[in-house]
Order: C-alpha cells, then structure tokens, then sequence
C-alpha cells in the first residue's frame, strides 16, 4: 500500500489558502461588471454599427433608413440639425413658387459654361432614388384620353424634342408624378398648363410663350406621340424615379438646391422633393379621371413681354431653318419650331448689344480740381483719410 504524503498536502493546503483572498475578489469583481447594466449608447452605437456594416456613408444612412416607418423617419428628420426646416405639410419652403423653368442667376455668367461646372460638381444622390409607382391612364371619354395624350405630347415636344427615347421618357415621368403629387392638378392637362393664365407662372415655358402659334415639325411630334403613349399606358422611367423637378444642365435655378438632385439624362437635370414628400407613398393623389378643355388659341399667343424705351412689346417670331443631328441623321428645323426656344432677331441682338455698350463703358473721367485747390481722400463718409 502507498504511503499517503502528508507534507505535500499540507504545503498544497496552504498555497490555495494564501490565494483564496486574490480569487475571490477577482470573482467578486466579475460579478459586479455582469451585474451592473450597459450605458443605453453603448448598446445604441453596437445596434448601429450592426445594422450600417460600419459604413458611416451614404450606403450606411440608407440602410438604418431602410428600416424605419414612415412615422419613425419623419421624426428623425424632424429632430436632424442638418435637414431643412419643412412646412406644415413636410414640403421644401417655397415649393409654391418652384418652376421648372426657375429663375438663372446673373451670377453664373451669360454664356451657361459656369452653370454647366456648378451642376456637374454637385453630386447626385442614387440613394434616394425611389421607384415610380406605372401610370395608366382611365379617363372618363375618349375626348378626356385625347385630350390628356395631346397635352403630354405638347410637353415631350417643346420640352425635350431633340433629347434621347430615354430623356422624353424621363420629362414624361415628372408629369405624371406631379399628376399624382398633391402640390400640383390632378390631370395631365392641368399640370402641363398649369400657371399659363399668369404672364410669369406659367410652369413649362412654351404655354406662355408663343410657341405654339407654330406648326409642330412632323417626324419630331410622331416621335414625341409614341413616348407620351407609353407614359400613359404604364411604362416608368426607372432612371428618374419620383423626380417632380427638371432644368437644363446650363442655367443653374436658384431652386436647384433646395431639392434632391437624383441624376442628369441628356441634358436635363432631375430632381425630387427632400424628405418623405419625395418617397412612392407620398404621391397619392387620385387621378381626376377628367381632362380640363384647353384654349390653345389664347395660349398661342405671346404673353411674355420686353420692354423697350418704356414700350411694351410682344415677343416676336421667328422660324430660321437650322440643321440637327437626331439619332445620327441631320434634320432641317425651325428653330423656333422645335421646344420653344425662340431666337433673338437682328434688330433685338443689335439692341441688346447697344445696351450692354452703355452699361460697360467706363465712368467718365472727373476734370482736374482748379489750381490751388486740394483734393482730400476719403476712407469713411466724413472722415478724410491721414
């Protein structure tokens, strides 16, 4: 039989009474931290870090966005220093008074070059492009069907006839979303001629100015027909989403930054409403089912006036031939025939240019004081400068 060792037990007995004192605070130490709860920001930054991948980008804010309701998201924005300060109804301030035409500032040159860098700098936000929900036209008559695909084809054509298949699309797209947006008509119709009746509302160009005094160019009117039928019987211009805005990459509005800038197509730039105003749920407006009787013949006329020498004075027209490259073939136009864009004859450029003369010329320059008299320069009003 072995010997027991009582040495060795007795020197082991003591080692583990020696360490007893250190083990049982380290235990007591790690139930106190299991014990004593998270700060709630610890737990909230982890749920973040989980749910963003650690992206603090766009991709990031998309994701966690993503996730929220309606309700849930509105409050955050609500509760975003950085986000624009809504109106009652969650809309961008002075959305009334934003036009497609907008309003080019004096401050980005004459020629569009400087607008064309200030759009092409500014970012487009794919993030928040959001699909359209299809738009297919129930009207109450044929008149009312009629009616609604010749108005759509007035905007395609003036609006973008020499643009791509896909950028006639895109300018259709944002007429039916404005059909479906509770800020503006409830038919096609209506938001196409909407603000005509005013000399300065009108909220596409050729309802107001003369343009359509002028006979349509055939093979460009056929072509712009064919995409308003699409847009009207359910094809979505998936490139432009819930874009209720649009202007062309040379003139900068002063409206542009106060909405979302989605995407360019030709030479159009779209845009949609900021926060929930510019997500699908939000256009909800019910077709009016009927289209309103317009009166081309009173809007046929030049209502955009110039001033003269104090003389008030219609627009004039003009319909010199032009040649266009469309799909790689050459087209003869008119100018004046093909969107609406009228330009200035020679006695109207010989005019402006008279003006810009008067203006640019240099300040005269003062006669020399008489002898004897000295000429005190001033820094401040009624201070002569030391």
């Amino acid at each position: 039989m072995a010997k027991f060792d009582w040495t060795s037990t007795s020197r082991l007995t003591r080692r583990l009474t020696a360490a007893a004192p250190v083990a049982l605070a380290a235990f007591g130490v790690a139930m106190a931290a299991s014990s004593t709860p998270r700060p709630e920001l610890d737990l909230r930054v982890e749920a973040v870090a989980r749910i963003t991948g650690g992206d603090p980008g766009p991709k990031g804010l998309a994701a966690l966005s993503a996730r929220m309701d309606p309700a849930a998201l509105a409050l955050a924005i609500r509760h975003d220093p950085n986000a624009p300060r809504a109106t009652p109804l969650g809309l961008t301030p002075g959305w009334e008074s934003l036009t497609l035409a907008g309003k080019p500032s004096l401050a980005f040159g004459a020629s569009g070059l400087e607008a064309r860098r200030i759009n092409a700098a500014t970012p487009g936000l794919a993030s928040l492009l959001v699909p359209a929900r299809p738009f297919v036209l129930r009207a109450a008559t044929a008149d009312d069907r009629n009616r609604a695909l010749r108005c759509l084809t007035q905007a395609v054509y003036y609006e973008a006839a020499l643009e791509s298949d896909e950028g006639q699309a895109a300018v259709a797209q944002v007429i039916l979303n404005r059909v479906r947006d509770h800020n503006y008509a409830n038919s096609v119709c209506g938001v196409v001629f909407e603000g005509a009746e005013r000399l300065t509302g009108c909220q596409f160009s050729f309802t107001c100015d003369g343009a359509l005094a002028r006979t349509p160019v055939a093979w460009a009117w056929n072509r712009s027909r064919a995409v308003a039928e699409r847009a009207l019987n359910g094809h979505v211009a998936a490139r432009v989403g819930t874009a209720t805005h649009y202007h062309a990459d040379y003139v900068h509005p002063w409206w542009a930054p106060t909405l979302n800038k989605l995407t360019q197509v030709g030479s159009h730039i779209f845009y949609r409403w900021k926060g929930v105003s510019g997500e699908t749920a939000a256009f909800s407006q019910t077709y009016a089912g009927r289209e309103p009787k317009i009166d081309e013949a009173r809007f046929a006329r030049p209502r955009l006036l110039t001033v003269s020498d104090g003389n008030v004075a219609d627009l004039a027209v003009t319909d010199a031939p032009a040649t266009v490259m469309v799909d790689g073939h050459p087209r003869v136009v008119g100018v004046a025939s093909l969107g609406g864009r009228r330009q200035p004859d020679k006695a109207e450029i010989a005019a402006i240019n008279a003006r810009l003369a008067v203006f640019e010329a240099p300040s005269p320059v003062a006669a020399p004081p008489p002898p004897g008299v000295t000429v005190m320069a001033v820094e401040e009003v009624g201070r002569p400068a030391s």
